[in-house]
């Protein structure tokens, strides 16, 4: 038998050979009542000031949307389908719907998805735009490599992908997963 604090089975009725067995996976015991309120906190804070500063590039692309489509998606991204301006727009409002979804922890993993794929496309254009700039162990006169904090953002991006909002959220799930596998063929 396993702990019960992993993960708990439903017993199967033997009187019944195709009955399906329900597993609970419990990723955090919820009985102990035990809540790690710092570690929630400090991510809690990682997503509104993330957001945030995501909001701050979305209106960025919507202020200058000609400039951007030309000398951005127009120059490094020709390989898009369609007019450039399109992308710009899309990447735009992309950086101010999913930060509000995410900061409220609102369909979190499905923004944070949004706004990681912005990130790649924004790695992808430094390191077309400045190259690896002898990363990892050259100092540059800018003292940041041009892709550094896009990859910072697709870092804290695929976190969130991953990880989920945390607890201090508008939509908590419950921190278990019900796994039920298929019946014994007999």
């Amino acid at each position: 038998m396993a702990n019960s604090d992993n993960f708990t089975s439903q017993e199967l009725d033997s009187s019944k050979p195709n009955q399906t067995q329900k597993v609970e996976v419990v990723v955090a015991n919820p009985s102990s009542g035990e809540v790690n309120i710092l570690g929630e906190l400090s991510i809690f804070i990682l997503r509104v000031v993330f957001s945030l500063f995501m909001i701050h590039h979305g209106l960025e692309k919507l202020q200058d949307p000609q400039g951007f489509s030309e000398f951005v998606v127009g120059k490094y991204f020709a390989f898009l389908p369609g007019d450039p301006i399109i992308w710009t727009f899309a990447a735009g409002i992309t950086q101010l719907i999913c930060p509000i979804g995410l900061a409220l922890g609102i369909f979190s993993r499905i923004a944070a998805f949004g706004l990681l794929n912005t990130m790649l496309f924004a790695i992808y254009f430094h390191l077309l735009d400045t190259g690896l700039e002898g990363f990892p162990i050259a100092v540059v006169e800018a003292h940041n490599y041009a892709f550094e904090l896009s990859s910072i953002y697709a870092a804290i991006s695929l976190y969130f992908v991953c990880a989920g909002p945390g607890r201090l959220s508008a939509f908590r799930k419950a921190n278990k997963v019900t796994y039920y596998p298929k019946g014994n063929e007999n």
